[in-house]
């Protein structure tokens, strides 16, 4: 297996000119947050405007560094900025580093870009939420926490903007807390998310542990010098907080019940931040899995399972939000198959999260749209007809639909396949469950698409469709384009050249088949799984509401496979049981030692108390007493 090149060292001070701005991409939003979240009523009128001009900012930092960085050689493309030092205890020495690379170069674009269209159609969708300016506040604590995740140099800054993610996404999740369902949900994702976490933790303290630093640059240096098994343990303690972040098996839980929050907050989530922190910290790691192939073996098995769990659960709902939540779990498990096939897909990954945040935002505010003529209604049952009252969020929701079904030339047509083709290379197996996800991803978004915009009409009494503003069509056309175009980053293979410096030279397996039938055989499956749909949604009547009269299978994927169930039965219940008898344990173990002297020693007082009556004559009586005593007492020695 060919190891991945190394991070070379940049000498400090390399941050000049427009790169010497890094710092200033995370410092806008975050300056954003802290006057909308601290500023009270006073920003109330403007803090909309405010808060979105913070990415855009941001956004255009972004750009001209990344156009500055391509004009750099291959081998100048990774800038170093020292602010401060951070953390200096012992041999511990943490700085306030930022690396500006290819990999954070992209992503930053990503973040800032998509963020930013998103921040725009939330100045529509929230527009009568009398608390507007706190939720433009924790979009940009959001943005921020995502951009110091993939600007930091080493992983104990990485987990800074690592926790202000988990936090930020509680907050809106929960943001409409005064529905029990959304304070659940928040607390729920806030919950399952430490769970990884405490991978995440547990990664930091072993780095440190085997190689005295968390820089990058540094384990990656010196990483050939650590065992396998060492490596291994690693790479398994980085997958649990992959896992976690992104909402991959067996941490996914989370993930659809955050659909409670305001529909650009799933956008955020689901597209340009949260769940693609996994990706990113797997492929960021590519020195440590290159070095750990049972670590990577593990990555393509979670990968496997996510893309088919996914897929079928997708299949089963009715709420559009929960569809799509359940096609991230599945796309998100494409690009960590991605990472996990080592240096032949590191690039794929990357390329595929890229237009997975193109169409995956698009969808998600084009089923805002939806909503927001709907009456706020989610349930696709009673949708139906609709490409005609909402022409534009259709024909945008229908570019989003042809690219994640991987139609040319469509964005994820040109990503999701290098991936199917690199899983072929790899293992039959894991091409075969690849594929297989391909044709179901077809079928569940055709659903999807036939039951919101085609087929019969079956609105509620008193529901009026209608377009949306042109403040939130305008990001629905901008995604459109983009989910359109996206592809034109594999011309020449420039994603591949442009990440080599940090990934390494793309490996190249031995495919089964020549590339062109593995094309055709992939748009056969997705064509079939059309198809199906057609049959099933189409041409037959949808009925208002789901029967229940359904197979096993059927009420698993509604029920998200169990894994609610299974997650209470192998971590909830006993956790609570521990924890009942944990605190019996405490009262009467723990408490009664440590009280018990204390309440004998008082029992002891409330006898004595009762001799001190307080009369002379009694207490003349009792000296009397112990006179005589005495007395008899030395008597009898004499004697």
């Amino acid at each position: 297996m060919e190891a991945a090149t190394e991070i070379p060292v940049v000498d400090p001070g390399s941050a000049d000119g427009i790169f010497s701005l890094v710092w200033l991409v995370i410092a806008l939003p975050l300056a954003g947050a802290a006057v909308l979240l601290l500023g009270g009523r006073f920003t109330d009128r403007w803090g909309h405007l405010l808060g979105t001009a913070m990415p855009i900012g941001s956004f255009v930092i972004s750009v001209l560094m990344f156009l500055q960085l391509m004009d750099r050689g291959e081998e100048e493309r990774q800038v170093v900025q020292e602010l401060y030092d951070w953390i200096n205890v012992g041999s511990l020495d943490v700085g306030m580093d930022f690396l500006y690379d290819p990999l954070s170069a992209l992503f930053l674009l990503l973040i800032t870009g998509v963020g930013s269209l998103i921040h725009i159609y939330s100045i529509g969708y929230m527009s009568h939420d009398p608390r507007r300016r706190r939720f433009f506040g924790y979009l940009n604590l959001f943005v921020a926490a995502m951009l110091m995740l993939v600007l930091s140099e080493n992983y104990l800054g990485l987990f800074l903007g690592w926790e202000g993610v988990g936090l930020a996404s509680y907050l809106l999740i929960g943001f409409w807390q005064h529905k029990p369902s959304a304070a659940a949900a928040a607390k729920k994702a806030f919950v399952i998310n430490r769970v990884g976490d405490m991978g995440m933790a547990a990664a930091i303290f072993l780095a440190f542990t085997l190689f005295h630093s968390t820089s990058f640059r540094e384990i990656s240096a010196q990483a050939g010098g650590a065992s396998e098994g060492y490596m291994t343990a690693f790479g398994l303690l980085l997958l649990v907080g992959a896992c976690g972040k992104s909402a991959q098996f067996p941490l996914q839980a989370w993930l659809l019940d955050a659909m409670e929050g305001p529909t650009p907050v799933s956008a955020l989530i689901h597209a340009a931040t949260m769940v693609t922190a996994g990706v990113y910290l797997i492929v960021r790691s590519n020195f440590v899995f290159e070095r750990a192939p049972d670590a990577q073996t593990v990555v393509i098995v979670v990968a496997v399972i996510s893309i088919l769990w996914g897929a079928v659960i997708g299949c089963a709902k009715d709420d559009i939000k929960k569809a799509l939540a359940g096609s991230t779990m599945s796309q998100i498990g494409y690009m960590m198959l991605g990472a996990g096939l080592g240096t032949a897909g590191y690039a794929f990954a990357i390329f595929h999260l890229l237009t997975h945040g193109f169409f995956k935002a698009n969808m998600f505010l084009g089923a805002g749209s939806v909503m927001h003529g709907m009456d706020d209604d989610v349930d696709m049952r009673h949708y139906g007809l609709l490409r005609k009252a909402m022409p534009i969020t259709f024909g945008t929701f229908l570019v989003g639909y042809l690219a994640i079904i991987g139609i040319p030339p469509f964005a994820g047509f040109w990503s999701k396949d290098k991936i199917i083709e690199v899983a072929l290379g790899h293992s039959l197996l894991v091409g075969a469950c690849a594929l297989v996800g391909a044709g179901v991803t077809a079928f569940y978004m055709t659903r999807l698409l036939l039951m919101t915009f085609f087929s019969q009409k079956r609105w509620q009494k008193d529901v009026h469709p209608h377009e949306s503003p042109a403040v939130m069509t305008f990001p629905l056309i901008a995604l459109a384009v983009l989910s359109a175009a996206g592809g034109i980053l594999l011309l020449g293979n420039w994603i591949l050249h442009w990440l080599e410096p940090v990934v390494g030279p793309e490996a190249h397996p031995e495919l089964p088949l020549p590339i062109w039938a593995i094309t055709a055989t992939t748009l056969v499956i997705v064509v079939i799984g059309v198809a199906v749909a057609v049959v099933l949604y189409q041409r037959r009547e949808v009925p208002a509401v789901a029967p229940t009269d359904v197979s096993f299978a059927t009420r698993a994927a509604r029920n998200e496979l169990y894994g609610n169930e299974i997650n209470e039965g192998l971590v909830v219940g006993p956790g609570r049981r521990l924890v009942a008898g944990l605190f019996v344990f405490d009262r009467s173990g723990a408490d009664g030692t440590f009280m018990g002297g204390g309440a004998a020693v008082k029992g002891i007082g409330t006898v004595l108390r009762r001799v001190q009556t307080g009369y002379v004559r009694s207490y003349a009586l009792s000296i009397l007493g112990g006179v005589v005593v005495v007395a008899l007492a030395m008597l009898a020695v004499n004697l």
